[in-house]
């Protein structure tokens, strides 16, 4: 049978890099399966880490009653997806493909992007979007292009609910089943006639294992505060006596069990309610501390549960709730409690001395405690601790000797959450720059040093800016200057959101612009173009538009390069290059990783015309199965109101094939989210993607590889 991984606005590049391999769980692949490893391990002296032997099928130890192996097709319920086979990575997709080399900044972009992207505000707006030539002239001017495009709630209970749970009950094949499961799950809200509870909990005991764990996962997905889900979710995770009742009654595998610990962490994130997220840790931290019973994929599904608990995410990794208050992050003494209790749990799996295949999952505590702290937690002495533990621990200065990669890597990434901007040499984490400085200049691991450069971006503030200036210059071209263009074009975007949420004068960084529209001309290699093209456009400098228009007129024969170029102007609100970018569009029916990229730059740049073409692909009879995952995926991704009833006809013609109906499930949840970014960007934003397990990403049926 079929495993579903509906292809989100990624699933299209995995299925055309995976051709003979299906996807699950409705979704799509958001970054490197290879990054999987078949054990855990990866020592500090072997080169730049990541595994041996990458497995590009499914999970090698599927639950029971899952498939041996998947089948040849089926839309991904799972997260984003790569590119085809020969081809770069695509921001519609979110990976790239298996030859190339694990330390290219494409793969930070695909897991990061989302919350820069930010499609559904573009799409959405009913006022000018910045960076616009309409936001120059007036923050009340509107823009023809985004009126009335937002589903409403009529909408979501009323037409896609309905639609989703009539197409559930009638029919037991998998992909449809996986498909409503999840789209039900985002659109999040309860029918006056049915219950998200009661349909999730049905398929709960079937006897396939992938519509087992999307059910579990949909009550996260979900996020209703409803206390049976998250006793439900924590039995599967405990794998004790409620949950197997819930399931089969026989024991909880492990990818039901991680699945559930996910569910937790992403009810607890959506919900301010702190005896909520007191059931949910409690659960949790059983699983991090159970040695015997606990596999790495429940480890490390606890651990990044666990950091989603305290979420109060602002800025540029925000992913706020339509229709529900943004949840706060716990003031009161019972959630300063929980934080501590939490932090305390983490700290304390963090810094046991396990040999190097344990500290792949050990080194996932870093980023999680990171996103438990964040820059505004109000007790700075204990911010200072971690930022000095993981100073010492990239320096190999720590109490626990360490020896695998991905401890640095992650440090890295925790330090670039935590350090608050850097002026100069009196500023209060100056040290902590000069050492992440240090480290891009000399370290041996390149993804260290990678995410060393990366993370001087995100910390921000002049000293970091004069550095980024420099580094410029003197990086190799190929590799290196994309990952300090990527590091300018984040500190760029949350400088400019910082002026513009505190109603500042908005100066765009144009040293920077100039510096890389310099660098555009100085660089051949194709994979380096992009990055440099999408840094410009993250800086939002518009006078380099005509050069990436131009670069994309001559390229558009070159999938990967021509969708990144989309992207750069799109970023910049060039809206002159609608017009390519239609043509290459119209042009891209068997080349869907690029169609994915062209499709987004369009509803980015608030082309109101992009959903009907796409729609009308969706029903193209001979459009290939990549195809249809990319239409899909980018049909939910902009959530255009008007596809609403062509695609809940789709759903519901029988004469379709399942897949067909599948993938306008995958497009109706898309449309009806509750949520402005996708549910597992949360998931995957600064998250350390190279210590992964086969639930968190491995390329058809992880959590990231969800839509």
């Amino acid at each position: 049978m079929k495993k579903l991984v509906l292809a989100g606005l990624c699933c299209a590049g995995v299925l055309a890099l995976l051709p003979q391999t299906g996807n699950a769980h409705g979704g799509q692949y958001r970054g490197p399966g290879d990054v999987v490893p078949p054990n855990p391990g990866g020592g500090r002296g072997g080169g730049p880490g990541g595994p041996a032997t990458p497995g590009p099928g499914g999970p090698a130890t599927p639950g029971p009653g899952g498939p041996a192996a998947p089948g040849p097709a089926g839309p991904a319920t799972g997260g984003p997806a790569g590119p085809a086979g020969g081809k770069g990575p695509t921001t519609g997709g979110r990976g790239i493909q298996l030859e190339d080399d694990l330390n290219l900044w494409q793969f930070w972009w695909e897991f990061n992007k989302d919350p820069f992207i930010r499609l559904r505000d573009a799409i959405h707006s009913s006022t000018a979007v910045s960076g616009s030539d309409e936001f120059y002239l007036g923050a009340t001017r509107k823009v023809d292009a985004q009126d009335t495009m937002s589903p409403s709630e009529e909408d979501r209970l009323n037409v896609i609910l309905p639609a989703l749970k009539k197409a559930i009950d009638s029919t037991d094949d998998r992909d449809i089943t996986s498909s409503c499961m999840v789209a039900m799950a985002k659109v999040g809200r309860n029918h006056s006639e049915f219950r998200l509870h009661d349909v999730f909990a049905e398929r709960l005991k079937r006897g396939d294992q992938e519509i087992r764990e999307t059910a579990a996962l949909s009550f996260g997905i979900a996020a209703l505060p409803e206390v049976e889900n998250i006793d439900l979710l924590a039995g599967l995770a405990l794998d004790n006596e409620v949950g197997r009742k819930a399931g089969s009654g026989g024991e909880v595998n492990d990818r039901t069990r991680s699945f559930a610990c996910y569910g937790l962490g992403l009810v607890a994130h959506a919900n301010a309610d702190v005896t909520l997220k007191r059931k949910a840790f409690d659960a949790l931290r059983q699983v991090v501390d159970d040695d015997k019973k606990s596999s790495r994929n429940t480890k490390v599904a606890a651990i990044t549960a666990i950091g989603l608990l305290n979420a109060s995410p602002t800025g540029p990794t925000a992913t706020p709730v339509t229709g529900t208050e943004t949840p706060a992050a716990p003031g009161s003494e019972d959630g300063r409690a929980l934080v501590a209790e939490a932090l305390k749990c983490l700290e304390a799996y963090y810094n046991r001395e396990l040999g190097s295949g344990e500290q792949v999952l050990q080194s996932h505590a870093p980023t999680s405690i990171a996103k438990l702290l964040g820059r505004d937690y109000p007790d700075s002495k204990v911010v200072t601790d971690y930022k000095k533990m993981f100073s010492n621990d990239l320096a190999d200065k720590g109490k626990v000797k360490r020896s695998s990669n991905d401890i640095p890597r992650s440090c890295v990434l925790a330090l670039g959450q935590l350090c608050s901007p850097i002026d100069d040499e009196k500023s209060a984490d100056f040290e902590f720059g000069k050492q992440l400085l240090e480290t891009w200049k000399s370290n041996k691991d390149l993804q260290t040093k990678y995410f060393a450069m990366l993370a001087l971006g995100q910390i921000g503030g002049k000293w970091c800016r004069s550095q980024l200036l420099k580094e410029f210059d003197k990086a190799g071209k190929a590799i290196e200057r994309p990952w300090v263009a990527m590091a300018m074009g984040v500190y760029s975007f949350k400088k400019y959101e910082a002026d513009q949420a505190a109603g500042r004068t908005i100066e765009l960084e144009e040293e920077f612009g100039r510096t890389l529209r310099a660098g555009l001309a100085d660089v051949k290699d194709p994979s380096a173009v992009s990055g440099l093209a999408v840094g410009l456009g993250l800086i939002r400098y518009e006078a380099a538009a005509d050069d990436l228009r131009d670069l994309l007129v001559k390229n558009r024969g070159k999938d990967d390069l021509a969708g990144y170029l989309c992207i750069g102007l799109a970023l910049m609100g060039d809206k002159r290059a609608m017009v390519d970018i239609r043509d290459i569009a119209e042009k891209a029916l068997r080349r869907p990783e690029l169609l994915q990229q062209a499709a987004v730059a369009l509803g980015k740049l608030g082309d109101k015309g992009v959903a009907d073409e796409l729609q009308k692909l969706l029903g193209d009879g001979d459009a290939t199965l990549a195809t249809l995952s990319a239409v899909a995926s980018a049909l939910g991704f902009i959530g255009d109101r008007r596809t609403i009833e062509p695609l809940k006809r789709m759903l519901q013609d029988e004469r379709l094939t399942p897949l067909s109906r599948a993938f306008a499930a995958v497009a109706l949840g898309g449309v009806g989210d509750k949520e402005k970014l996708p549910w597992n960007s949360k998931i995957g934003v600064n998250m350390n993607y190279r210590a992964s397990v086969e639930t968190l990403t491995d390329k058809t049926a992880g959590i990231l590889d969800i839509l």
